[in-house]
């Protein structure tokens, strides 16, 4: 009997239980469903695409080694899987669960056909609770439960053999489409299940040095696996067990956990990319972006032209390579929303269309983490000095790299002052704050964008 395999965001063979359930069923048909139209779909933007084009010819690369081969439709994803399940007889739809709100009424439309495996998470969704039985809105309590539980089951090896069945005849043409951005040329990451594991392989020596040196975007301390994680090339059990006894491995075990929790908070907003988490925010005086300075401010910190050295270096790598440092995304964002005064959301977008490693849940919760609006997030008044930000973690070197006419980590030619900035920000606080009956800024503050997750 055909078992139609339904990869998404799990574009790998190990520690893939939809994978396993459907080897053991019977013939597997693997399909990739490339769906811009369903309700509620949020299409990747560009450098994401880029990187899932090549993951998913490495996917096909592998199931061809195994004698199969990776079928691309195109459509609404219910539909089509609906048709091909009817066109080979399939008598199951074997997927990975996901947390994507735009999931769930798809799923819902292939009824029982549909089996559902496995979480993109460490723990299944939902699992760890308050002690009133209720989610978490705050981290600290989410890592306690999290330890409290213990660690996650340990990863599963690829299918031993798998049968595939034959394509249809008139899809046997229909394989990888290529795609690049008109700027892709930087990109750096080797896209793909074995590309992933090349990279977990090269931080496993710099564990023990991660929660000291992973701040300082000048050094190569960090996992760089936040977008073979987002794509599923690596399961997070997988690399949580592989860094596991390591010297210094919770720290950065802790910032899978954070990806964990950027999951659950997604399924209690799953509006995060346009709501704000703190209602008062919603009444904000943004910057208008329509007319000037506002228009020249958004242009000149997307393309790097602020006058602050750090930034301006950050915006650079982010467009070069689709990757930005994690402490460097910090910056730029506060700098974004508290210097410039412009809507996060612009920010969540233009990192959503030139991040490879773009993540719905991750994404969002960054950018209300350092607005100050998001559930458990800094306070609005805590404004990153670019400046101080570069001293402190010592980007010279960084800088030097991304931004070489720069001769030192303060401003040239500023667009923006920063003292002045400041004072505007804590006046638009002020503002909220009196409009909401002082109850608008807050924040636990008890953390920041999880590495494992984003950098």
């Amino acid at each position: 009997m055909v078992e139609i395999l339904w990869f998404r965001q799990d574009l790998r063979l190990a520690d893939q239980p939809a994978a396993s359930a459907a080897a053991a069923a019977g013939e597997v048909l693997p399909v990739y469903v490339w769906d811009e139209v369903s309700d509620g779909v949020r299409p990747p933007g560009g450098a994401s695409r880029w990187w899932l084009m090549r993951s998913l010819a490495a996917l096909d690369a592998d199931l061809r080694a195994r004698g199969g081969r990776l079928l691309v439709l195109e459509g609404r994803a219910a539909d089509v899987l609906a048709s091909l399940a009817r066109e080979t007889g399939a008598r199951a739809i074997h997927a990975t669960r996901q947390t994507e709100p735009w999931w769930a009424p798809i799923e819902a439309k292939l009824g029982g056909l549909l089996k559902l495996h496995g979480w993109p998470t460490l723990h299944p969704a939902g699992a760890l609770v308050t002690k009133a039985g209720g989610p978490f809105r705050v981290f600290t309590p989410f890592w306690r439960a999290h330890v409290a539980k213990g660690a996650p089951a340990a990863p599963c090896p690829a299918p031993g053999t798998m049968r595939f069945a034959p394509v249809p005849g008139g899809l046997a043409g229909r394989g990888v489409p290529r795609f690049s951005p008109r700027w892709a040329a930087g990109f750096d990451g080797v896209p793909g299940e074995a590309g992933a594991r090349a990279a977990l392989a090269a931080f496993l020596p710099k564990v023990s040095a991660y929660a000291a040196r992973r701040d300082f975007p000048a050094e190569d301390a960090t996992s760089r696996l936040s977008a073979h994680l987002h794509f599923g090339e690596i399961s997070p059990r997988a690399c949580w067990h592989a860094v596991e006894g390591r010297d210094g491995a919770e720290a950065w075990q802790r910032q899978l956990v954070w990806r964990d929790f950027a999951h659950e908070l997604i399924r209690q907003h799953p509006d995060s990319a346009e709501v704000p988490h703190r209602q008062a925010f919603a009444a904000m005086a943004w910057t208008d972006v329509e007319r000037e300075p506002g228009r020249g401010w958004l242009e000149a910190w997307q393309a790097g032209r602020t006058g602050y050295p750090l930034v301006d270096a950050g915006m650079r790598q982010l467009w070069r390579t689709g990757w930005m440092h994690n402490r460097v995304r910090m910056v730029v964002g506060s700098f974004l929303v508290k210097h410039l005064g412009i809507d996060w959301r612009l920010g969540e977008r233009w990192f959503w269309d030139t991040l490879t490693d773009a993540d719905l849940p991750n994404n969002a919760m960054g950018w209300q983490w350092v607005t100050g609006c998001g559930v458990d997030a800094q306070p609005f008044h805590r404004i990153f000095a670019p400046v101080g930000q570069a001293e402190r973690f010592d980007a010279m070197g960084y800088i030097r790299r991304w931004a070489p006419e720069y001769r030192s980590v303060e401003p040239v030619d500023p667009i923006v002052e920063h003292g002045a900035a400041r004072a505007a920000a804590l006046a638009r606080l002020a503002a909220i704050r009196k409009e909401a009956g002082g109850a608008a800024d807050g924040g636990a503050a008890d953390g920041g964008a999880a590495d494992g997750a984003r950098g």
